[in-house]
């Protein structure tokens, strides 16, 4: 999986190490973990999936980690994510719509030891302003309309935020976004994910 990751332009060194640390398989159904490391992304409970290794990767590289951050990830699911940037980043804070979803992920992440994060249950749209700022945000569901402004107001000053936007609320296309808290954005690729889900203000 890393030597398809590099050929396929990933050349941060923090975040293959990442990867090649953090076993897969261990965050996915049984029946799905033979396919733990193909080049696809695969189902989990609650409609989600866990992202392709490609995506995890791209997402996590472009927080331009450096192992001294504190970040916050929005959409746990497995837990795989969060596992990676532990790996890269000094503190984690992540958060999960799906109740089944952030229990099986804060179980399994607590029994291979990722002990610089935590796993919470809410909106993930509203950040998490009592441990704000954040030096990077990852943000792994489709937002509809634009990156969320929580989001954006708890970027810390040189903080990163990239996430997957679209058109419309069901998820689907979209274009994943970087955002500079100094308000400079960039589009890195197209891309398909399951939609934020968000409850009104």
């Amino acid at each position: 999986m890393v030597q398809d990751l590099r050929e396929r332009g990933i050349g941060d060194e923090r975040v293959l190490a990442a990867m090649a640390r953090v076993p897969r398989e261990r965050f996915l159904p049984a029946e799905f973990a033979a396919e733990a490391y193909a080049s696809s992304p695969l189902p989990i409970p609650a409609g989600q999936t866990i992202s392709a290794p490609y995506i995890v990767a791209v997402m996590t590289a472009a927080l331009e980690l450096t192992g001294i951050e504190r970040v916050l990830e929005v959409g746990t699911g497995s837990g795989y994510g969060a596992a990676i940037l532990s790996r890269c980043a000094e503190q984690v804070v992540t958060i999960e719509y799906h109740p089944g979803l952030a229990r099986s992920a804060a179980r399994v992440l607590d029994r291979q030891g990722y002990h610089n994060l935590e796993v919470r249950l809410g909106d993930g749209a509203r950040g998490a302003p009592d441990r704000a700022p954040f030096d990077a945000i990852s943000m792994t569901a489709m937002a509809s309309g634009g990156l969320p402004e929580p989001l954006v107001d708890q970027l810390a000053p040189g903080g990163r935020l990239v996430g997957p936007v679209g058109p419309g609320p069901r998820g689907g296309d979209g274009e994943l976004l970087r955002l500079r808290s100094d308000g400079h954005l960039e589009t890195l690729m197209p891309v398909r994910f399951v939609p934020l889900i968000s409850e009104p203000s």
